[in-house]
């Protein structure tokens, strides 16, 4: 069960199949996922969506314990991608959820922006998830800076 959940439901296990193997790409897919969800939640207001996204935070701490060991983030685990981009979207929808899109996956890949790298290199599941709750939280910023500048 851990493993479905942890793949978003399958999702991370598209691209290693269709690659024999390379996950690369896997967490882009997962956060798409999350982009979605976050898009049906929109018309229920942000509440409902922050609920959602800590509910998603959880889920993704449980998924991730058994496959984050040694300091590894499995590219098939894709559960933490999904939390990080519910975060990035609360209260946005059209182009500012767009650009809350966009920060997220180069915050989440490039961990150049300030706390990234920090929260990856928490210990085991905690590390998996965090940096992906920070880059969403980039996101979050991105977006509502482009929602205030409109």
């Amino acid at each position: 069960m851990r493993r479905l959940v942890a793949s978003g439901f399958g999702v991370g296990f598209i691209l290693p199949t269709l690659r024999n193997g390379d996950a690369g790409g896997s967490g882009t897919l997962g956060g798409v996922v999350g982009l979605g969800a976050a898009w049906l939640l929109s018309g229920f207001g942000w509440p409902v969506q922050v609920a959602a996204a800590l509910g998603v935070v959880a889920v993704s701490l449980w998924a991730a314990r058994p496959f984050a060991t040694g300091g590894e983030d499995p590219g098939w685990v894709v559960i933490d991608e999904v939390a990080g981009m519910m975060v990035a979207a609360v209260g946005l929808t059209g182009w500012p959820l767009l650009v809350a899109f966009v920060v997220f996956r180069v915050a989440d890949i490039t961990k150049r922006f300030p706390g990234v790298a920090g929260a990856e290199r928490l210990a085991g599941a905690r590390g998996v998830t965090a940096d992906d709750v920070v880059a969403g939280l980039w996101g979050l910023a991105a977006g509502w800076g482009v929602t205030l500048a409109l």
